[in-house]
C-alpha cells in the first residue's frame, strides 16, 4: 500500500482528452458550455431549497446565506476554472486530483461526487415529482394518491403511509434514455429549457416585486430559537450550506471538457459566467420570495413547505394564477435540465474512473453508434432511482450538499498542489490571487460543512467507509498504474 498518493502525468492526461475515433464526440461551443451550467444550477435548489432554508434556519436572511454560498463557489469555480483549462478531459475534480494529490484522493473525490451527480439528480427527481402534483392538481384536477409519489419513510397528513415515488422514477428513467442518445442532442434539448426557465424566473422577479409585503422581512434575521442553526447567525449558516445546494451543477461544466470544441477558452467561460448568471438570479428571487409570503410559512409542516412558489404566487399575488401554472410548468422543465446534466456528469466521471481502471469496464464502454456510456447511464437509472423513489427529498439533498462541499475543499488544496509542483505549466486561465482564492475557498466552503450538522456529517463519514472498500478490495489492484508498474509519486 506504499503507493496510496500515485499520481497521473498531466501529459499523459493531456493526451487522453485528444480526440479519437474511439472517445467522446467534441460538439458544444463556449455559449452551450453556460447554458449547460446554468441548466445545472437553475433548479431544485433555487424552487425548493430556498424556501426550505427561510422556512426552517435563516427567515429573509436566506439572502446572506445565499451570498456566503455564492462567494464559497466564486472561489471553488475559479480553481475550478484553472484546472478545466490545463486538463480539458472528463472527470472534474476527480481528474484534478489524480494529477495534483494522488490515486487515493482522486478515489475519494471521485466517490464523494457521487453524493454530488447522482443524489443531486435524485433529490431534483423527487422535488420534480412535488410540482408535477401541483401541476396535476391544479391544471387537470386530479393528485397523484401521497402513497405513490413519497418516499416510504414519509406519512402524509391524513397518516397515509407511501410505497415509493413514481413520478421521481419515470423523469430519471426518460432522461438516462435521452442521454444514451447524445451529448449534442441532450445539449440542443437543455438550452430550449434554460431559455424557457430563466425567463420565468425573471418574469417572478418583475411580477413578484410589487406584491413584497415589507413586514415578511421584519425581522430580516430572526431571532435564534437556542439550537445551533434554528435562525439568528448560525441559521443563516446553516441556511447557507442548504442553499449551496442551489449552485451545484456549475462544475458539472468541467465533466464535459472532453466533448468541448475549445475546452481551455470554453470551460472558464462556461464556469464562471454560469455562476455569475445564477447568482444575480438567486438574490433578487430569494428575496422577492420571502417577501411575496412569509418565511413561516415554508417551514416543516407549513402550508408552503412543498411547491413553494407556486404557493407564493396563488395566495400572496391575486390575479396571477395563470403565473403559477407557468411557472410549475417552467419548473418542471427546469427540473429535468438539472437532471440531464447531473446524470451525464455522474456518467462522465465513472466514464474517466472506468479508464483508469478504478472501476469495471461497463463504465467507460461507448454505444458503437452514439458515443456515449450507454450502459454506464443504464447503471446508474438504477442507483439513482432506488434513492428518488425510496428515499426522502431534504436527506438526500443535505447529503449532496456536503460531498460537493467536500470535493471543492480539495479542489481548491489542488490548485495550491499544481501551483508548486507544476509551476511552468501552461495555465490558458490562471486563478488570481493565489493563495488567498484558494484558501478562503476552502475556509467558507469548511464553514458551510460545519453548519449541515453532525447528521450529515455521519452519513459522510459511512459513505465514505463504504467507498474505501471498494478501493482497496477492488480499484487499488485494478487500477492502470499499478498494471503498467508505474506507481511514482510526481
Amino acid at each position: 500500500m506504499a503507493n496510496l498518493f500515485r499520481t497521473k502525468n498531466v501529459h499523459d492526461l493531456l493526451a487522453e482528452s485528444q480526440e479519437t475515433e474511439h472517445g467522446l464526440k467534441r460538439s458544444l461551443g463556449s455559449m452551450a458550455l453556460v447554458a449547460l451550467g446554468i441548466g445545472a444550477i437553475i433548479g431544485a435548489g433555487l424552487f425548493v431549497r430556498t424556501a426550505a432554508a427561510a422556512g426552517n434556519h435563516a427567515g429573509p436572511a436566506v439572502i446572506i446565506s445565499f451570498l456566503i454560498a455564492g462567494l464559497g463557489c466564486a472561489f471553488a469555480g475559479l480553481c475550478y476554472a484553472e484546472f478545466a483549462s490545463m486538463i480539458p478531459i472528463a472527470g472534474s475534480a476527480y481528474t484534478y486530483s489524480y494529477a495534483t494529490m494522488g490515486e487515493f484522493v482522486a478515489w475519494i473525490i471521485g466517490w464523494d461526487l457521487v453524493l454530488e451527480y447522482a443524489l443531486g439528480a435524485a433529490t431534483v427527481a423527487i422535488a420534480w415529482s412535488e410540482y408535477l402534483n401541483k401541476l396535476c392538481t391544479d391544471v387537470f384536477g386530479f393528485t397523484i394518491p401521497y402513497e405513490w409519489c413519497h418516499s416510504p419513510f414519509q406519512t402524509g397528513p391524513g397518516g397515509e403511509h407511501a410505497f415509493f415515488n413514481v413520478p421521481a422514477l419515470f423523469i430519471i428513467l426518460l432522461l438516462s434514455l435521452v442521454l444514451i442518445r447524445g451529448t449534442k442532442e441532450s445539449a440542443l434539448i437543455n438550452n430550449i429549457i434554460v431559455t424557457v426557465k430563466v425567463a420565468i424566473v425573471m418574469i417572478f422577479i418583475f411580477v413578484g416585486w410589487k406584491f413584497i409585503n415589507p413586514v415578511n422581512h421584519a425581522p430580516f434575521i430572526p431571532e435564534n430559537t437556542g439550537s445551533f442553526g434554528k435562525f439568528g447567525w448560525s441559521g443563516i449558516l446553516s441556511g447557507a450550506g442548504i442553499v449551496f445546494f442551489a449552485f451545484i451543477g456549475f462544475d458539472a461544466v468541467s465533466t464535459a471538457a472532453q466533448e468541448a470544441k475549445n475546452p481551455q477558452k470554453g470551460m472558464p467561460i462556461g464556469i464562471l459566467v454560469s455562476l455569475a448568471i445564477c447568482t444575480a438570479l438567486y438574490v433578487l428571487f430569494a428575496y422577492v420570495l420571502t417577501g411575496v409570503a412569509s418565511y413561516k410559512d415554508f417551514g416543516v409542516g407549513g402550508a408552503g413547505h412543498e411547491a413553494s412558489v407556486a404557493y407564493a404566487i396563488s395566495h400572496y399575488m391575486a390575479g396571477y394564477s395563470w403565473l403559477s401554472t407557468m411557472v410549475t410548468v417552467a419548473i418542471l422543465a427546469g427540473f429535468s435540465s438539472v437532471i440531464l446534466v447531473l446524470l451525464m456528469g455522474q456518467s462522465r466521471v465513472f466514464y474517466s474512473m472506468s479508464n483508469d481502471g478504478l472501476l469495471p469496464k461497463v463504465f467507460s464502454e461507448l454505444h458503437p453508434k452514439f458515443k456515449t456510456p450507454a450502459k454506464s447511464n443504464l447503471l446508474l437509472f438504477v442507483f439513482v432511482g432506488f434513492f428518488a423513489a425510496l428515499i426522502p427529498g431534504d436527506v438526500v439533498g443535505d447529503m449532496t450538499s456536503i460531498g460537493t462541499l467536500f470535493a471543492f475543499v480539495l479542489v481548491c488544496i489542488g490548485v495550491l498542489v499544481m501551483r508548486v509542483k507544476m509551476p511552468d505549466f501552461p495555465r490558458p486561465f490562471k486563478t488570481p490571487l493565489v493563495p488567498v482564492v484558494p484558501i478562503l475557498g476552502v475556509l467558507v466552503c469548511l464553514a458551510m460543512i460545519l453548519g449541515l450538522g453532525w447528521e450529515n456529517w455521519a452519513r459522510l463519514i459511512v459513505w465514505l467507509a463504504i467507498g474505501f472498500a471498494i478501493y482497496f478490495g477492488y480499484s487499488y489492484n485494478n487500477s492502470k498504474l499499478n498494471k503498467n508498474k508505474t506507481p511514482l509519486d510526481r
